[in-house]
């Protein structure tokens, strides 16, 4: 299986997980002891500034945290576009990736906007690949407007119809498909 760092996992039709159910997840590490990443369609009403103080200085004063995932939820993750790559604790792709361990004062200086997240999802060695060939999740590459979309709610239609083919007529699907 090819390393899916970098890479957006869309959830399929099937996945019924209520954690995953029409999400939209950016891989930040894929390697054989697992995978981790941030699902980045799920707002919650909380602000950064009320919810975790000292890292208001990274975002915009509005700025939401995000439901990162299922794993660790108490724990802050902060994704981040940088002015140089390096200054990326994990490299997911490009310029974006995750700030690791504890922020430093001067930390917005090299960033340039970034998203902070409750948790993040995890895959132990060989499930994602198995989830993968249950046809769980569609792979498709990712994108810094992906990240920090000003519309979250809409990234899994959005990226749905970009992907093209069948995949947009998947786009179109209810939430509950039966009440059609």
């Amino acid at each position: 299986m090819d390393n899916l760092r970098g890479q957006l996992l869309i959830a399929g039709a099937a996945l019924f997980d209520p954690n995953f159910r029409r999400t939209v997840i950016l891989v930040g590490e894929h390697n054989d002891e697992g995978a981790l990443g941030v699902v980045l369609n799920r707002p919650t009403g909380v602000s950064v500034a009320d919810a975790v103080p000292p890292l208001r200085s990274l975002v915009g004063p509005e700025d939401r945290i995000f439901v990162g995932g299922p794993v660790q939820p108490q724990s802050p993750v902060i994704l981040a576009e940088f002015e140089r790559p390096d200054d990326a604790g994990v490299l997911a792709f490009g310029s974006v990736g995750f700030l690791t361990g504890e922020v430093e004062a001067g930390a917005a200086e090299t960033v340039r906007r970034a998203r902070v997240f409750a948790g993040y999802a995890g895959w132990g060695p060989g499930q994602l690949e198995a989830e993968l060939q249950e046809s769980s999740w569609i792979v498709e590459p990712a994108f810094p407007e992906d990240v920090f979309t000003e519309d979250p709610e809409g990234l899994w239609t959005r990226v749905l119809r970009r992907k093209g083919g069948d995949y947009r007529l998947l786009a179109l699907m209810p939430l509950d498909p039966s009440s059609n």
